[in-house]
């Protein structure tokens, strides 16, 4: 007769994280982490400690996995999933909390030993690099809500500057 293995336990756990961005001239950076021996790129994210706000968590995670600060501008949304341990028998519902920040200060060679490494990728990079779909989710709405962010360049006339949908005033 064989041995019957015990059902996994479930869990819940709650994560924060977010999505650092810079704008440099025409382009948008965000910040990745590695981990996994450098063989995964995702965004930062941890476990929300006992009296934190899911922000609180956001901004701390993201500063220790990153070494930089930013500020929140716009939640991103949550994304949820199911993952198991192993060694404890354990089927986990993990649900993750995203923020957008605007990059304030710091530098990606402060990250903690925690990652493998931490790097600012161009959007449209980013975006292929990933290889979890819900990573990749949240980066292309970062990628809309920034480019949104974005006045539009204005059109140059002469020596008047016209912003697109406006008409030149010829007496001036």
């Amino acid at each position: 007769m064989g041995l019957r293995s015990k059902p996994a336990r479930l869990t819940r756990q709650t994560s924060a994280g977010g999505v650092v961005y810079k704008r440099e001239s025409d382009s948008t950076s965000v910040a990745l982490i590695s981990v996994r021996n450098g063989q995964i790129l995702t965004i930062p994210k941890g476990i929300v400690d006992a009296g934190e706000t899911v922000e609180q968590t956001a901004i701390r995670e993201v500063n220790e996995e990153t070494g930089l600060m930013g500020n929140i501008i716009k939640e991103l949304g949550t994304v949820s999933y199911w993952y198991f341990v192993k060694d404890e028998n354990k089927k986990c519902r993990k649900t993750v909390h995203y923020y957008l920040m605007e990059y304030v200060t710091g530098d990606t060679k402060d990250h903690d030993m925690e990652v493998d490494g931490a790097h600012w990728f161009d959007i449209n990079d980013a975006i292929k690099k990933v290889i979890y779909r819900g990573d990749r989710e949240i980066l292309k709405k970062v990628k809309e809500i920034v480019n949104s962010l974005i006045p539009p360049k204005p059109l140059i006339k002469g020596r008047a500057f016209v912003m697109p949908g406006e008409e030149l005033n010829q007496s001036e």
